[in-house]
């Protein structure tokens, strides 16, 4: 069998009533015909959405026959044991032209409970934002169901929530529970559990493109909803050039970032987990035994647990995201 080494894979393209053209202008994806692309799934094992390799000799293989075939050797022991042959990240770019619709994820538990795999936790990153641009993340205060109920059922559900203004680099961790929703002018890289689960709680009453509006989930979100606030709700960091620098740490995924403009060597032997290199600025050369492999904004880089370190670098700069499962 021949060595494994960083694959990289073909985007999937998502028309969405509320996406625009930065995907294509942007990250310069060749979107087709979608005039309004929503989303760029750039690593996925959600299934009928399966992530195609697009470099090497493995071209071809989708991401989850190569994880049920290389198991711990691409994925990590640990990682393989808890989540078998289904990959469990799922990574996106995100453009928001429009309002998505407010929404929120369960967790867990409540997934399982409702014959679902898993919940969905996950993370944004703000690659660009135009002036003014806002998201929701989570209540402005703490709150209850009746409350929520009786702001909701008249259209003032926004009263309640917590909106930001945004700008690039900025985090927003979300947490599966927490109420939240992009708004226009924000693209975003996604991190995110592999689940595909969305309750939509408010559409802002737009019309879909079969003339009626969407629908909602009003029922199965209420169990969902956290209704505590929080402080804060944006992940404070220091970026730091030519050092990782810690994004986010939680059960789910690790993210770190790396604004890079040089070389930087890394060394992945303590962590049983694959590495995802997630390019937002500029572009990077990964340098690794048996190889070199570029990476460009918009393009994800998997790096399997049996390689135990690369060479990166970046002569003209590049921003990547690092993402891997800590097994503790």
């Amino acid at each position: 069998m021949n060595e494994l080494y960083p694959l990289k894979f073909k985007p999937i393209h998502k028309y969405k009533i509320w996406g625009g053209q930065k995907i294509k202008n942007i990250l310069n994806q060749d979107t087709k015909d979608i005039t309004s692309c929503g989303e760029s799934w750039v690593l996925s094992g959600v299934e009928n959405n399966n992530s195609v390799v697009s470099n090497g000799f493995l071209e071809g293989n989708s991401l989850n026959e190569l994880v049920a075939i290389y198991m711990g050797d691409l994925v990590g022991e640990k990682v393989f044991d808890k989540f078998g042959s289904e990959f469990p990240i799922l990574v996106k770019f995100l453009d928001a032209k429009d309002w998505l619709s407010i929404q929120v994820h369960p967790d867990d538990d409540l997934a399982q409970k409702r014959g679902l795999e898993m919940g969905k936790t996950e993370m944004w990153y703000v690659v660009e934002a135009d002036e003014n641009a806002q998201l929701i993340s989570g209540f402005k205060k703490n709150c209850d169901q009746e409350t929520y109920l009786h702001y909701l059922n008249n259209g003032k559900i926004k009263e309640l929530l917590n909106v930001e203004t945004v700008k690039a680099g900025e985090v927003f961790y979300i947490p599966a529970g927490r109420v939240h929703a992009l708004g226009p002018g924000s693209f975003v890289a996604e991190i995110q559990q592999t689940s595909d689960t969305t309750y939509r709680i408010y559409d802002w009453d737009r019309i879909g493109v079969d003339g009626l509006k969407r629908e909602l989930h009003t029922e199965q979100a209420l169990a969902a909803i956290n209704y505590k606030a929080e402080k804060e709700y944006k992940t404070e960091y220091t970026p730091t050039e030519n050092k990782t620098v810690d994004l986010v740490e939680s059960p789910y995924f690790t993210t770190n970032k790396l604004d890079l403009s040089g070389k930087i060597e890394k060394d992945f032997s303590e962590i049983d987990s694959f590495i995802i290199y997630v390019c937002t600025k500029g572009n990077a050369i990964f340098e690794f035994e048996g190889g070199k492999e570029q990476l460009s904004i918009g393009e994800t880089l998997l790096i399997p647990n049996q390689l135990e370190g690369v060479t990166i670098e970046s002569n003209k700069g590049a921003e990547l995201l690092e993402v891997y499962i800590l097994n503790k």
